[in-house]
């Protein structure tokens, strides 16, 4: 799995600057579509261009590729439900081979037959439910350039007197699994505390994507309860919800995970 900072509702606005591609936002809720990324253009020599076009994906293992074409008139689509930068990097390095090979880019507006597609999957691990439920997988409201994060939560309560301990541990365990931000809300109450817990990655580029087995982490987390008296949820009511924070243990691009104050 591949946490941290992504774009789905909105473009990443002055970050990236496109001549032919154009942004479709997704929508989420019962529209359920992807984000999109789409550049309709015609080139001179439509079978050299797709070979070009194959070979630059290669160095793209992890993001998806699909072509429309009609005669030498293509649509090139990359699109996911979470657009990391490697997805708008491929459009850059597209862009660039558009203007090496003089693409025209054509209206929206005109009729447009589609006579053959080909499609490019992501390289995906096998898929694997999370095994544990005390594990939430939360999206984030948007920070800077409209990014939005996608991140683990995990909600608890110890006694007060374990919690530093249980804290320095946590951090250990994310070092060892590969998450590089983890930073936590709390309310004390008397000798007891609820913790609010998040686990993330900065942004995911094409040289540096980090994936996450959210099941290993999940697998060290609970054998924590066997060190420490932990407990998953919440106890008390709203006046004890973990609203004192953040409290930041590991952080990159922090621009683009907490809200400034």
């Amino acid at each position: 799995m591949i946490l941290g900072v992504y774009w789905y509702f909105k473009f990443p606005d002055h970050l990236y600057d496109f001549r032919f591609f154009k942004f479709y936002p997704g929508y989420g809720g019962h529209a359920d579509n992807s984000a999109e990324l789409a550049a309709r253009v015609q080139v001179e020599n439509i079978d050299e261009f797709i070979r070009k076009l194959e070979k630059l994906k290669e160095d793209f293992k992890n993001t998806y590729l699909h072509l429309n074409i009609n005669k030498n008139q293509l649509i090139i689509n990359i699109g996911d439900y979470q657009l990391f930068d490697f997805h708008f990097q491929l459009a850059e390095e597209i862009e660039e081979l558009l203007i090496r090979e003089h693409a025209e880019l054509l209206d929206s507006d005109i009729p447009f037959t589609i006579q053959s597609s080909k499609s490019y999957a992501p390289e995906r691990e096998e898929f694997k439910n999370i095994e544990h439920r005390f594990i939430q997988m939360v999206g984030s409201d948007f920070k800077t350039n409209n990014a939005e994060n996608y991140t683990i939560r995990i909600d608890c309560n110890l006694p007060l007197q374990y919690k530093k301990d249980f804290i320095n541990d946590l951090t250990r365990v994310c070092r060892e699994e590969n998450i590089n931000v983890f930073y936590y809300n709390d309310f004390d109450c008397k000798d007891h505390g609820n913790l609010m817990l998040f686990f993330s990655n900065g942004r995911q580029y094409k040289e540096s994507v980090q994936k996450v087995d959210i099941n290993s982490f999940g697998k060290k987390v609970r054998l924590l309860t066997q060190k420490f008296p932990l407990h998953f949820g919440h106890f008390g009511n709203f006046k004890e919800y973990p609203l004192h924070g953040p409290h930041v243990k590991l952080m990159v691009d922090e621009e683009y995970i907490l809200n400034k104050k």
